[in-house]
């Protein structure tokens, strides 16, 4: 999952649990819709993508930065403390999100397809929160 700075998801990709997470970094950058909002080009990356320890690899950074995003990725065997947990906090809080929905907290399906449909209907509901969040404000 990939989330904006408030928590909102921009992509989510189902994988198998034996995956590693570092080989799903650049198709899930990929899958990032164009953010529409300003006037003018939606953009499409960010520009800047924050990750913990399971995303740090050199080949990926390269990839990135030649898409034009700022790796902020924690470097493997280094002390804990990098700074990057007071920002990285947001996706975690997505995934509870996520995870309050029954459906996706024990998966009951055998079918990914179906699976995959609940995360995108959850993931649905939690931008539609936000939007509601906003509009109360």
């Amino acid at each position: 999952m990939i989330t904006d700075a408030g928590g909102v998801p921009l992509a989510c990709l189902l994988s198998a649990a034996n995956r590693n997470d570092v080989t799903q970094l650049i198709p899930l950058v990929e899958a990032i819709p164009p953010v529409h909002g300003r006037r003018g080009r939606p953009r499409q990356r960010p520009e800047a993508l924050l990750g913990d320890r399971g995303y740090d690899s050199k080949a990926h950074r390269g990839q990135l930065r030649a898409r034009g995003i700022r790796p902020r990725i924690a470097k493997r065997s280094t002390e804990h403390g990098s700074g990057l947990g007071g920002e990285r906090w947001v996706v975690e809080r997505t995934i509870s999100w996520l995870h309050q929905h029954r459906r996706l907290r024990v998966r009951y399906e055998r079918r990914a397809d179906i699976h995959e449909a609940f995360l995108s209907i959850a993931c649905s509901l939690i931008c539609l929160k936000q939007l509601e969040r906003i509009a109360l404000c």
